[in-house]
Order: C-alpha cells, then structure tokens, then sequence
C-alpha cells in the first residue's frame, strides 16, 4: 500500500487555513475569534500549549457553523481541480491518506477519490479533538491501530515531521508541488525533534 499526507502533498495549499479563510468570507462574524485564536497559537509558539490544544481554540468556532456539512462541500466543489497530477496519475484505491486535518473536511475529498484517509477527529458540538492531533509521533500510532506498518511500500510528504511514517515505508518521497524526490530520512531522522 501507498501511503500519503494530504495538505501541501496531493494538494498544494493547507486545507485548514484555506477552509478557515473560506468560512470568515461566508461567515464574517467568526472573525470576532481570531483574536483567541491568535493568543492561542502565541502560547503555542512559547510551548505553553500542546499543538492539540492550540487546535482545540481555533476548532472552538465549528458548532456556531451554520450548516457545516454543507459548508465543507461547498467548499470542495470547486476544489476538485486542485489535486496535483502526479497523484491522479498514480493513485490507487488501496491508498492511504494519513493527515493532520480534521476527517469532517477532507473526508469529502478522500470519498471523491475513493480512498482510505486516518486524519484527526473533533467533536463536532464542542470543537475539541477526540484525542490527539493527527501530527507527527502521532502518525504510526493512529495508522498501527487499523493497518500493518510494514505493510507500507511508499510513503509521500511534504513535511520533515513526517519523519515517523517514513522511517515504517519501504520508499519515501518528499514532494514539493508537482516535484517528487527519493527522502532521505535516514540522514534527516537524527535532527527531527521528537
């Protein structure tokens, strides 16, 4: 199996961010949480805050969505076009996205292509992870609990915190747009902070 983190890897922008700008232009007043939202990343940034409980602040604004399911699939809708072309060229149905995004908002996308995603859960009437962020360590713990870590023939990222899928793949890719490079990680798991 191949296996795949989703934002800035199959497609080339975070699906949060780009989600949360979408929502402030439908719904203007959320804008009135940014400021929470700002002092919880400082805290973060500080190592106050876990990157989890960060996340929980910014999530904190989901329940006053009007809609949300239906928000979310306006938002993809005109979004298909975004996946990178080296993925649609090599996709295939026993793949595995493995994500830091919230699954309420890429599992849409992850149906259309009709493949398998572990992404970070939340309570939907609180906005809180169910949890731990689906980030980093985290990673093999989450994917371990439904599929074989040896299993993975390929892993593809984006990011050095995906250090800890890639050391489990026969393979592993760094992608930078439609760039692909063999990944080193050996070489770069000494310096990856744990």
């Amino acid at each position: 199996m191949n296996v795949y983190d989703f934002d800035k890897t199959i497609i080339p922008y975070d699906s949060t961010q780009a989600f949360f700008r979408y929502l402030i232009k439908r719904q203007p007043s959320i804008l009135f949480h940014l400021p929470k939202m700002g002092f919880a990343f400082i805290r973060y940034s500080l190592k106050q805050i876990t990157k989890t409980q960060m996340k929980n602040v910014m999530y904190e604004v989901l329940p006053k969505v009007k809609d949300l399911n239906q928000v979310v699939n306006d938002f993809w809708s005109t979004r298909q076009n975004d996946i990178h072309t080296w993925y649609l060229n090599q996709k295939r149905n026993d793949d595995i996205i493995i994500s830091a995004s919230p699954s309420f908002l890429i599992k849409p996308m992850c149906e259309l292509l009709e493949v398998n995603l572990i992404a970070s859960e939340i309570d939907l009437n609180t906005g809180h992870h169910i949890g731990e962020n689906c980030y980093g360590n985290e990673k093999p713990l989450r994917f371990e609990k439904e599929y074989d870590l040896e299993n993975i023939q390929a892993f593809y990222s984006d990011s050095y915190s995906d250090t800890p899928m890639a050391i489990h793949a026969k393979e592993a890719y760094l992608v930078t747009g439609e760039i692909i490079t063999p990944w080193d990680f050996r070489k770069k798991y000494r310096s990856y902070e744990h």
